[in-house]
């Protein structure tokens, strides 16, 4: 069970570059452009759907759906052979990748230029990439450099995914919300933005507050960084996505999909054995998707932590997610 929890952070600091571990971006969603901040009712968080009826893609082109793939999923494979893997994502219909390894300046061992060619002919595109900034701080060269690397690779966002948990205190946040509007600022200036991506612990009530709603919305500056939501994590800290829309229209740009097993119930420590594909669990993400201009949704993705360990594989679990999205979902 630890080291299970410990596999995202030591897959971030494999692939980390000096102080700097990056990550990647999802798919764009073209039709989904904000618009009005319009305020709709919410419900009670996590209603029970029932489990997507596996079936092939047939004659529908899921490309057009625009639907993307975080890396991350599949990064053992990724690991192995990442150019066999990449066709694959692309045949099953994936669009867009969110990227999940950055190091020494490269992409998947691939200078940004190349990474940028290997995706093109594959018929993908990176969108985004998760990019690990250290709590201690970056400096403003090394976030330059990332900024460059990743204006060159031609992803329009950079996404901090992780912190680790000795630097989960109301001080420490506070100075990296600074640190973060920063990078943001040098990212905007070649075209990036910076996000955040949420797990549950940003939840817990601390010192009579929220850290979520009372630091990171509240002192992230909107036109430097969004945030990247993650439905999985934000109904198991028993928080209601629709609720969180209408309290902060505009602020969640990109999504991350992936199902949860387990009943509601808030629970804040980083435990994801009850994570499953798109359409596996009990999460209505149809109701979740209704509110996604108000959310300011422009970009998604697929995501399993667990690499679909107990649903035949990453492949496989990738292909129910993608099938029950472009079935159920965003029809």
């Amino acid at each position: 069970m630890q080291q299970k929890k410990l596999n995202r952070r030591n897959f971030l600091r494999a692939s980390a570059a000096s102080s700097l571990g990056l990550l990647a971006v999802h798919p764009l969603l073209q039709s989904c452009k904000p618009t009005t901040t319009t305020t709709i009712a919410a419900a009670p968080a996590g209603e029970v759907v029932e489990d997507t009826v596996f079936r092939s893609a047939g004659a529908v082109d899921r490309k057009q759906f625009g639907v993307g793939l975080q890396l991350y999923s599949i990064r053992d494979s990724m690991a192995a052979d990442a150019l066999g893997s990449l066709k694959k994502v692309s045949d099953i219909g994936y669009k867009y990748v969110e990227l999940a390894d950055y190091a020494n300046r490269k992409f998947y061992g691939y200078a940004p230029a190349d990474f940028k060619k290997v995706l093109t002919d594959l018929g993908l595109e990176a969108m985004s990439s998760h990019t690990q900034v250290e709590a201690a701080g970056i400096t403003v060269d090394n976030a330059k450099v990332m900024a460059d690397d990743h204006a060159a690779l031609g992803v329009k966002y950079c996404v901090q995914p992780w912190l680790e948990e000795p630097d989960r205190t109301i001080e420490k946040y506070k100075r990296m919300m600074t640190d973060w509007n920063k990078i943001g600022e040098i990212m905007k200036g070649v075209g990036i933005q910076f996000a955040y991506h949420n797990h549950n612990f940003e939840f817990l009530p601390t010192d009579g507050i929220v850290p979520y709603y009372d630091i990171f919305l509240k002192e992230l500056q909107p036109d430097l960084v969004t945030m990247e939501i993650d439905l999985y994590w934000v109904t198991k800290a028993g928080q209601d996505a629709i609720e969180m829309f209408n309290k902060y229209p505009g602020r969640f740009k990109l999504w991350h999909f992936k199902d949860q097993l387990a009943p509601a119930a808030p629970i804040y420590t980083v435990e994801k054995e009850d994570i499953a594909p798109v359409g596996g669990g009990r999460i209505n993400f149809n109701r979740i998707y209704a509110a996604r201009e108000l959310a300011g949704m422009q970009n998604f993705f697929v995501e399993d932590d667990n690499q679909a360990e107990n649903y035949g594989g990453p492949f496989a679990g990738i292909e129910r997610s993608i099938n029950s999205l472009t079935t159920k979902i965003l029809v």
